[in-house]
């Protein structure tokens, strides 16, 4: 039993780790190629946008952070996941 959840348990740390990367690729390349057309940016934003989404949901179904210049649900995604990889860590 000990081994299978320690199996569950990098597999998880193991997905947390690639979704908390490919966020921060997007986050760079957002500087470079801000209308995200080329390739890499489709597959990043195909993988990170079911992460996000809810944050978005939430926040434009209580209005909050409109008009930000700031994509405060992105940051939102990217505090979750550093916040599931800590609480799974530490178990």
């Amino acid at each position: 039993m000990d081994t299978l959840l320690y199996f569950f348990k990098v597999l998880v740390l193991g997905i947390v780790y690639v979704l908390d990367t490919a966020m921060f690729v997007r986050a760079i390349m957002s500087f470079f190629n801000p209308m995200g057309d080329d390739r890499i940016s489709i597959f990043l934003t195909m993988i990170t946008e079911p992460i996000i989404l809810p944050f978005r949901k939430l926040c434009a179904s209580r209005h909050w952070f409109e008009g930000s210049p700031l994509d405060v649900p992105f940051f939102m995604a990217v505090v979750a996941l550093l916040v599931l990889q800590m609480l799974i860590g530490g178990m």
